[in-house]
């Protein structure tokens, strides 16, 4: 029988495509690293596009990508430039001044009869102190230290230019690849498309200005506060905030606990009082005034769907994965809804019952 005859045919073309599917993946596997770049490299083509656009009204387009990514660059080069001499200075006296401050925990633990008498049972203190005593040495093997990383510092170089390097080819010809892409496709879905991809850009790039606003707003405020406390270290912690506010739904909180860390240092406990109040005030602020304001035009995700992709991209790539997260769940939320909404004008329409009809 022919349906018997083309059973064989049928269970080979099913073997061919799962074995096709399992080579892509594997490919897709191999080719993880580069394929991260990529799809880094066009988010930051999407952020940078916004200025691009707004620069080109006045100059050749690329002058003005040039001067976008210049700035780009001198950004966080002048950041490292402001922070890091002060950070390693300040690195240096902690290392010097780490038994003093071993010192007055001991003082500070000895006044307090429950911690007193956890401390004479196992000795917090006294183990602190020699761990405090041996930090100035530790502190001399910090070229050791470095010299251990270069590897790696070399590598995320490398990987750093070869991102920016991709990001600028999108920049500088990625429409003129949409344009040929729309060429291929049906006028009606050519403009759909178009549509989408210019919903996606606009949304991503809302975001991405947006989420550098309000963590540099969070930056300013925290190093504020800590210069009043007189907190040493509030330069590199206000950058500490600035960065690990960045990361969406848990990254203010972890910065938080870490400068809290800090101030137990710190004329114990009112400066730790006042910057846990702080914490706590200006999240709410951020999460229900600032964040609302700044990002009611970029993307508009449930807060479940929210989590779960900070959780996903942190799983499967890290802190850059959840960096990515929401730009990526808004953009796959758009293209669905762009989707849905081509297959509700395809559908045909519902078969209508004759008038009149005969009983």
């Amino acid at each position: 029988m022919p349906a018997a005859e083309s059973t064989p045919r049928v269970i080979l073309r099913s073997v061919l495509i799962v074995v096709a599917v399992a080579l892509v993946l594997y490919l897709i596997y191999l080719l993880r690293r580069p394929l991260s770049w990529l799809v880094i490299a066009a988010f930051i083509a999407i952020a940078v596009s916004g200025p691009v656009n707004f620069l080109s009204q006045w100059m050749r387009r690329g002058l003005a990508i040039a001067l976008v990514y210049i700035a780009l660059i001198l950004i966080p080069v002048g950041i490292g430039a402001l922070i890091i001499p002060g950070l390693v200075s300040q690195g240096e006296d902690l290392g010097s001044n780490a038994p003093e401050y071993a010192q007055d925990v001991t003082d500070f633990v000895n006044e307090n009869e429950t911690l007193r008498n956890l401390n004479d049972k196992y000795d917090i203190t006294g183990k602190l102190a020699e761990e405090a005593d041996k930090l100035p040495s530790k502190i001399g093997d910090a070229a050791g230290i470095l010299r251990d990383i270069g590897v790696g510092i070399v590598n995320s170089i490398f990987a750093g230019i070869t991102i920016f390097i991709f990001s600028i080819f999108m920049v500088a010809g990625g429409r003129r690849w949409i344009a040929w892409f729309l060429t291929t496709r049906d006028p009606d879905h050519a403009e759909r498309i178009e549509r989408t991809l210019d919903h996606i850009g606009q949304a991503v790039g809302a975001y991405f200005r947006g989420a550098l606003l309000q963590a540099t707003i969070a930056g300013v405020s925290a190093f504020i506060v800590l210069k009043i406390l007189g907190v040493p270290f509030a330069a590199p912690l206000a950058l500490l905030v600035f960065f690990f506010d960045l990361l969406p739904v848990v990254g203010a909180t972890i910065a938080a606990v870490l400068v809290a860390l800090v101030t137990i240092f710190v004329n114990f406990p009112i400066a730790l009082i006042v910057w846990v109040i702080f914490a706590v005030v200006y999240q709410q602020v951020e999460n229900y005034v600032i964040q609302p304001q700044i990002q009611r035009r970029a993307v508009e995700i449930e807060p479940f769907t929210v989590l779960v992709a900070v959780l996903f991209g942190a799983t499967l790539f890290g802190v850059l994965g959840a960096l990515l997260a929401i730009p990526t769940a808004a953009s796959i939320q758009i293209a669905v809804r762009e989707w849905m909404a081509y297959r509700r004008e395809v559908a045909p329409a519902p078969a209508q019952g004759q008038a009149g009809a005969p009983s």
